[in-house]
């Protein structure tokens, strides 16, 4: 019997993307050139809250070939990416698919709270993006860095500033303050300036943080 190989489902950009790069082109040149030279490519959804945010703690601290690989041996160790799976398998198992004691003490903090009820992706999306950081960094092991990317990726909010992204960062001190490096923006003088910055890139902030990440790398990074 000759298999039949079914292209991957192609999953629609967010309905407002056209406009904010329209919008976000008119008001900066160096966006406007930035988006010009990216055509091809939008931002997606992953779709799945609980995948979403267990593999963002998979990847902590390790380079994303590693996160792949562990990523990797974590979902076929589960079978089924879901709560129930996760709190099914003992630490020992998870542990040998390349996951430190920390970061398994936080993805069952994350499924039990799946699996209890505290939060119900269903509802995330009628909460304001403050009221979704406070729910998420009340697990453990997630951070507002890291309720920022949920927000973008997952949630596709169009205004999120991820104000601690060294990416974000390193794109900005090279498309528009040369002078500054990287780091001297995380202070919060530093913080200003992008702040000021980025108030041009309003209500889009996402998206502009999203060119000006490929304004390093052309390809895309999903979570």
């Amino acid at each position: 019997m000759t298999r039949v190989l079914r292209p991957k489902p192609v999953r629609p950009r967010p309905p407002w993307w056209g406009r904010a790069k329209r919008e976000i082109g008119a008001a900066d040149p160096v966006l406007a050139a930035i988006i010009a030279r990216h055509p091809r490519v939008a931002l997606v959804s992953r779709g799945d809250a609980f995948s979403t945010l267990a593999r963002s703690i998979v990847g902590q601290q390790i380079s994303v070939k590693a996160a792949d690989a562990v990523w990797a041996r974590f979902a076929a160790t589960l079978g089924e990416v879901s709560p129930k799976g996760l709190l099914r398998r003992r630490a020992p198992t998870l542990r040998r698919c390349g996951l430190s004691e920390r970061k398994v003490e936080y993805l069952r903090d994350l499924a039990r709270h799946f699996d209890d009820g505290r939060i119900d992706p269903r509802s995330l999306a009628e909460l304001s993006d403050e009221a979704v950081i406070a729910l998420l960094t009340d697990i453990r092991g997630i951070g507002r860095w890291t309720a920022e990317m949920f927000l973008i990726f997952n949630l596709l909010r169009p205004d999120v500033l991820p104000m601690d992204d060294l990416g974000l960062l390193k794109a900005i001190s090279r498309s528009y303050l040369a002078d500054v490096p990287t780091r001297t923006l995380l202070s919060r003088s530093g913080r200003e300036r992008v702040e000021a910055l980025a108030s041009a890139w309003a209500p889009w902030r996402s998206v502009a943080t999203w060119y000006l990440w490929r304004s390093l790398d052309p390809v895309p990074v999903e979570y």
